[in-house]
């Protein structure tokens, strides 16, 4: 017995009743998540400036928006793809009639992070739902005003006997996980992965993990430069670095890499005006101990500075930065996860994906060429 064993309990009970099984009441759930989110677009919006100083256009754009485009593809689709569907019929069961029937899971855990916390809260929560399954919501306490929010919403607009949000740091989150969920999502860190799997495990709970990773870039000298440093420098500076996705490194011959260089400045005072610091559409590190540990490595590095490098820890904020670093730099042992770009020199793509390979696996992997 937990604090949480009552909630969980009666979402059990909820979905034994069979309430979610009907299609029509998955996409009535899925309708209503999504008149939530755009009757409180203003108050999802200040949360999120306030967690991470996004802007009101960026946070519709990156937490609204594509959630609200999730719910109308699942509505669009869910009769379709919860349809039994006929399989081919083999030796064993050529009297039978084989077909594969998709059932709901039961009650699902959602854990998720701070860095896009709204659309990371919604997004998993999406298929959740339209697969028939009650959901437990579980966001980051690292963004404290939008797990707020999001718990606010969801008491407002759901049954918490079919959807529910529990607050709360580490020790809330450990009291969780020792309960019997029927599958787990967790986006975030490897490292709170393997924890999330290890207790999973007890209960031989399946685990759907998207972790981070360090993910790299390559620049052929035949590549289009100005658009490779264009989105290179969207791709990373958006939300200060703080993107699973966002390119972690770059590697580039020493012929490619002072153009590409060039193109990234030119990009980032296009976006930003000049002076990032002063503009509404770049964000800030999220925490004091994140700003640390990016100040450290900043400290530790052995590279050399090619653009930014300002810090301003009053403010959390840290410049656009761009490095020159060898391999065995600080900045590429582990995921950034913030706004400094190092840059590799190689001599070849061989040996670009060679250093790639010799590494742990990336989440993505960009290459610019012609």
């Amino acid at each position: 017995m937990t604090a949480y064993t009552a909630i969980v309990e009666k979402q059990r009970r909820f979905f034994k009743s069979g309430k979610t099984q009907p299609i029509e009441f998955r996409i009535e759930q899925l309708e209503t998540m999504k008149r939530m989110l755009k009757e409180n677009v203003d108050k999802i919006s200040d949360a999120v400036y306030k967690d991470i100083h996004r802007s009101k256009p960026q946070a519709y754009c990156y937490e609204v928006s594509n959630v609200i485009i999730e719910i109308d593809y699942m509505i669009d689709n869910i009769a379709d793809w919860s349809k039994p569907h006929p399989v081919e019929k083999t030796m064993m069961t050529m009297l039978d009639s084989p077909m594969v029937k998709k059932d709901p899971l039961g009650v699902v855990l959602i854990i998720t992070p701070w860095n896009y916390p709204i659309n990371m809260a919604f997004l998993p929560l999406v298929p959740a739902i339209a697969a028939g399954n009650t959901a437990i919501i579980k966001p980051s306490e690292i963004a404290p005003h939008c797990a707020d929010v999001i718990a606010e919403m969801v008491a407002k607009y759901f049954d918490p006997e079919f959807l529910a949000v529990i607050k709360g740091g580490v020790k809330e989150t450990t009291e969780l996980l020792k309960e019997r969920f029927d599958h787990i999502l967790y986006t975030g860190a490897p490292p709170v992965g393997k924890l999330i799997m290890a207790a999973a495990a007890k209960h031989l709970t399946p685990v759907t993990l998207e972790l981070g990773g360090k993910c790299p870039v390559i620049v052929e000298k035949d590549a289009d430069i100005e658009i490779a440093g264009k989105r290179i420098a969207w791709g990373k500076w958006l939300n200060c670095g703080q993107t699973c996705l966002a390119p972690d490194y770059i590697l580039t011959t020493a012929e490619v890499k002072p153009k590409l260089v060039a193109a990234m400045k030119k990009a980032v005072d296009s976006f930003y005006e000049g002076n990032p610091k002063t503009h509404n559409d770049y964000a800030r590190v999220i925490n004091d101990r994140h700003f640390e540990r990016l100040s450290t490595l900043l400290d530790k590095t052995e590279g050399t500075v090619l653009m930014g490098g300002e810090r301003d820890k009053s403010d959390l904020y840290i410049q656009p930065t761009i490095l020159d670093v060898k391999a065995t730099d600080a900045f590429m042992k582990d995921e950034i996860f913030g706004p400094v770009l190092p840059i590799v020199t190689i001599k070849s793509l061989d040996e670009a994906l060679e250093h790639i390979k010799d590494g742990e696996k990336p989440l993505a992997a960009y290459i610019f060429t012609n």
